[in-house]
């Protein structure tokens, strides 16, 4: 166990994750040249056409160091983007070292203290890393001052190098060997092993990810999930490459993977411990939280057909992806579907484009909404996350929203801009901390819905790019809350209902019509597109008709020939407006959803 070292890597977006778990692995010799490609532990298509991380991706690595010993290294590469926190926290349960990357020409930002209190509340050792010091814009004394004033980190720990161009990689390595300690444990201990992650083998059935923290695994050997209890038999277990290489056993420290035949997903809880029921731990290992999911969208399969396949695809996304919730929905527009839960919006676009491609599923999905408290007028609360399940308003006395606590780091220079932001988005409590020369964090509390929309997308514009922002829950506040129907021809849609804060209303509104009137095709006759709340209208954009020219053998003569003959025409509209049905395409709900304005 001297001999081991877990850690993972932790950062703000874009500070250079990916391109320093990728030189490591070139500096430790686990890949050869000729198959190497950038981001090599992102898996996925969509992570490589984002430049983003979204799933954890572990390792392990074998390093001689220069004290002339050889040294296992298992390194977790974790997201950087808030939306992937629960990925993050997941990843530092089963390490007992990070290493903390910093921007040398961008410096601190909001996440990369978020991952460093994350770091502190499960106790782990923090090497600070100055990475990109290539750049021309780069400059190390700054972040070393950064790293002292906003992080409490000691900047001579820092360790500098340029992941790109491979300089002071070997120092890293060598750091990471040096400062950050080895796992603690008893291989002769009750087994305790934590479920970190897992995945799905359509052949093998469930696929584990493991920290074993005592005692040890052995093939062959029976294994219990202290969650729920089931029992299984250990086929195959091993340490994780870019392949699974299969071993005899995984003792008390290390990390690697477990096969036990598991074939029903719904008996694996991530976070779950591993025992043997022979000789079983006393209790599961502590710290691990549930995601609690901040918004909230329903999905329907374009196809009804395609139903059963979405429950199934859910399913399999649910085990490798531990953050995303769900339970059945049904929409009169829309039939059968899941009611979903997520992190945040960068979350869902990911889920939903998971499933379209992993899964080849065609989707539809609604508005994304929070969660509200609700007390009715007979003393009664409830949670309502769905407009559809939005009570009479007759029959409601108070209406609570979610709040954050919302912390945005900028130069100096972008305050106002950043100000008028929050005073937008009806931010409250505005604080100023001035870090270092020339930044600031401003901290200030926001309803989490309006967050949800396009903040981030605004915030970068505002500050060119240098505003980093990050988020924690902190209560429920009294709203004043309204139900927003969109009317298409006079009859409700459900997918497109929204609760929207009442000053907001009329805005939000009259963009979903808009929206609306720009993707629905025009039909025989004129078609209404109204935003009501309850029996007021409050928006309407109008579908003008197909019109023939029924005048056009008119040639003269008197104008009442004229007059009959459109009056005629206007009788048919009539007619067929009052049997028409209106076919709303897939694309109608998407660019609603859209927030590109």
């Amino acid at each position: 166990m001297e001999n081991i070292r877990n850690f993972c890597i932790i950062a703000h977006i874009d500070h250079g994750k990916s391109t320093l778990a990728d030189r490591l692995i070139q500096n430790c010799g686990a890949v050869e040249d000729r198959v190497f490609r950038d981001q090599i532990l992102d898996s996925m298509d969509i992570e490589r056409e984002r430049g983003i991380t979204i799933k954890s991706n572990s390792i392990s690595l074998l390093y001689d160091a220069k004290d002339g010993k050889r040294y296992i290294l298992n390194l977790i590469d974790t997201p950087g983007h808030v939306d992937f926190s629960h990925e993050v926290r997941r990843s530092l349960m089963s390490c007992e070292g990070a290493l903390l990357i910093v921007d040398a020409s961008q410096g601190v930002e909001a996440q990369t203290v978020a991952n460093l209190y994350i770091s502190l509340e499960y106790d782990l050792e923090v090497l600070p890393v100055i990475n990109k010091i290539d750049l021309p814009a780069a400059d190390v004394d700054r972040a070393m001052e950064e790293i002292d004033a906003d992080l409490g980190l000691d900047p001579f720990q820092a360790v500098t190098c340029s992941a790109k161009t491979g300089l002071g990689v070997d120092k890293v390595l060598e750091a990471i060997v040096t400062q950050l300690p080895p796992p603690v444990g008893s291989p002769d201990a009750p087994t305790q092993a934590l479920v970190f992650d897992a995945q799905y083998d359509a052949y093998r059935g469930v696929v584990l990810l493991v920290r074993v923290k005592e005692g040890c695994l052995v093939t062959g050997q029976s294994i219990r999930l202290m969650h729920t209890e089931a029992d299984y038999e250990i086929e195959e277990l091993g340490t994780l490459s870019l392949k699974r290489l299969p071993g005899k056993e995984l003792s008390a420290g290390s990390v690697g993977y477990v096969i036990a035949g598991i074939k029903n997903i719904s008996d694996i809880n991530i976070g779950d411990t591993i025992t043997d029921p022979a000789r079983p731990a006393a209790e599961p290992i502590p710290g691990y939280r549930e995601a609690k999911p901040v918004v909230f969208s329903s999905m329907y399969p374009v196809s009804s057909d395609e139903y059963p396949d979405l429950s199934k695809a859910l399913d399999k996304l649910k085990l490798n992806d531990a953050a995303l919730a769900f339970e059945k929905d049904s929409s009169s527009a829309l039939g059968f579907g899941f009611r979903c839960g997520f992190l945040g919006l960068l979350h869902l676009d990911v889920v939903q484009e998971r499933l379209e491609r992993e899964y080849n599923l065609s989707l539809v999905l609604s508005a994304p909404s929070v969660r509200y408290q609700i007390f009715l007028t007979g003393g009664q609360e409830i949670f309502v996350d769905n407009p559809s399940l939005y009570p009479e308003p007759a029959n409601i006395d108070k209406t609570f929203e979610p709040f954050i606590k919302g912390m945005v780091m900028i130069p100096e220079r972008y305050v106002g801009a950043v100000m008028e932001l929050f005073m937008e988005r009806r931010g409250v409590n505005t604080q100023f901390n001035y870090m270092s020369a020339g930044r600031v964090e401003l901290t200030a509390e926001l309803p989490l819905a309006e967050v949800l929309y396009d903040f981030y997308d605004r915030l970068k514009t505002v500050t060119q790019g240098y505003g980093s922002f990050d988020y924690e829950m902190i209560e429920m506040r009294e709203t004043d809350l309204a139900k927003v129907d969109i009317l298409v021809n006079g009859e409700p849609v459900d997918a497109l209902s929204q609760l929207v804060h009442r000053e907001k209303s009329r805005a939000r509104a009259l963009r979903y019509c808009e929206r609306l009137k720009n993707t629905i095709p025009k039909q025989q006759f004129k078609i209404a597109i109204q935003g009501a709340i309850g029996g007021q209208i409050i928006a309407r954009e109008t579908i003008t008709a197909f019109r023939k020219d029924v005048t056009a053998k008119c040639y003269g003569g008197d104008i009442s020939r004229k007059r009959k003959l459109l009056e005629k025409q206007k009788a048919g509209k009539k007619r067929m407006k009052m049997v028409g049905a209106i076919e709303i395409p897939q694309e109608a709900f998407v660019s609603v959803l859209r927030s590109d304005d």
